[in-house]
């Protein structure tokens, strides 16, 4: 039985693709990942008549990586979308991106680490992988549009198309997809932004998708049971050798076996005590820097995590008007499951400079600082790469 076969009145009023253009003689390719996500942003596509493509990127498949259970893009996963697409009764390719991948996201991981930096490959992927490469892919194909299952928003601006927070707060993914470019954002489309996930689940549930209950990926897709050092370790050996765990004063408290290892703010898992840093009475000890050049975990009581001003790089800018030396008000995430901050930010020379309204704890080198409208912190406004605290 395929879609068809379903007698359902549409069951989302989907924007036309390209206003005044039927659905019929609009391409939709569509990055299938074997989830409930992209499948049900395929089938919303079908199912309003447009000509859709289902395209499977094979991103990893290491071993028991296949059958982990919460990953993407790969064995099982490949299976999953395949059936769907035959559900759908639209075509389906599998393209092999493992050599892409591992060039543009797993060594990158790997050496972000290296550096002492906290990455986020997630971005890296969309980035590089599935917003450069798979989008040339979908225009050869003589695609409109490239749809993904993100939960974000995308909306039709004076000035061109805007990205915009994902009306589920618990599902959005924006802080994922700041490195998107003007020119992707016109291309690009995200059906599920507008839905809480639960209808999502239950849109799969009517339209007889084997995934409707399917687990959502977790964690890192390519890192087994979210053991990343070893990963890392296997990538960039240096980064697992031993080291010094130093207080802020210069004082060497113990070893360590490796920077790749720590995070900044950690308060678990030092292998030191705190009266190893001032007797009975010793504050707390967290993680407040790497130094991977020495080889050392460098710690210090709480108050030393606060972070005011933030150098970023590859500064990826979506405002209306071009980001200038003067500060501008915008609200900012430097995690992804962090709050939003007030804060203002100003462009400089190696990318710009952000300046928190009040300090912020655990931020992190290697992470990215996303930038929100103030107004009603909805609009994605940019981001850039954590580079230096300060």
């Amino acid at each position: 039985m395929t879609l068809s076969d379903v007698e359902t009145a549409p069951l989302v009023d989907l924007p036309p693709v390209i206003p005044g253009k039927a659905p019929g003689e609009t391409r939709v390719v569509v990055a299938m990942s074997g989830g409930v996500d992209s499948s049900v942003t395929a089938a919303l596509y079908a199912q309003a008549g447009y000509d859709v493509v289902g395209i499977t990127l094979q991103l990893y498949d290491h071993g028991a990586a296949v059958q982990k259970k919460g990953a993407c893009c790969a064995g099982q996963d490949i299976h999953d979308a395949r059936r769907v697409a035959e559900r759908l009764d639209i075509p389906h390719y599998v393209l092999d991106y493992e050599s892409r991948f591992k060039d543009s996201v797993m060594t990158d991981f790997a050496d972000a680490y290296a550096r002492g930096e906290t990455p986020i490959p997630c971005v890296r992927c969309n980035e590089r992988v599935k917003f450069r490469d798979l989008m040339e892919t979908a225009r050869d194909l003589g695609a409109d549009a490239l749809a993904t299952g993100h939960y974000v928003q995308r909306f039709d601006g004076e000035s061109g198309a805007q990205l915009h927070r994902a009306v589920d707060d618990s599902r959005d993914q924006s802080y994922f997809m700041f490195t998107t470019k003007p020119e992707q954002l016109e291309f690009l489309r995200f059906p599920l932004g507008g839905l809480p996930k639960d209808e999502t689940r239950a849109i799969a549930q009517q339209l007889g998708l084997e995934v409707a209950s399917k687990p959502d990926s977790q964690d890192i897709c390519f890192v087994p049971d979210g053991k990343y050092a070893q990963v890392v370790e296997r990538l960039r050996p240096e980064a697992a050798e031993p080291g010094d765990i130093v207080h802020l004063d210069g004082r060497v408290l113990g070893t360590h076996q490796g920077i790749i290892r720590y995070t900044i703010g950690q308060r678990r898992g030092l292998g030191i005590s705190d009266t190893d840093a001032g007797g009975e009475n010793a504050e707390p000890l967290f993680v407040v820097r790497l130094n991977p050049e020495k080889r050392q975990v460098v710690v210090g009581p709480r108050s030393a995590l606060g972070v005011s001003d933030i150098s970023l790089t590859e500064v990826n800018w979506l405002g209306d008007a071009p980001l200038a030396a003067a500060p501008v008000d915008v609200v900012v995430k430097v995690r992804s499951t962090g709050r939003l901050l007030p804060a203002q930010v100003a462009s400089a020379a190696e990318g710009a400079t952000v300046m928190l309204a009040d300090p912020e704890e655990g931020v992190s080198p290697g992470q990215a600082c996303v930038f929100y409208d103030p107004a009603d912190s909805s609009r994605v406004l940019g981001g850039g790469w954590i580079r230096k605290t300060h």
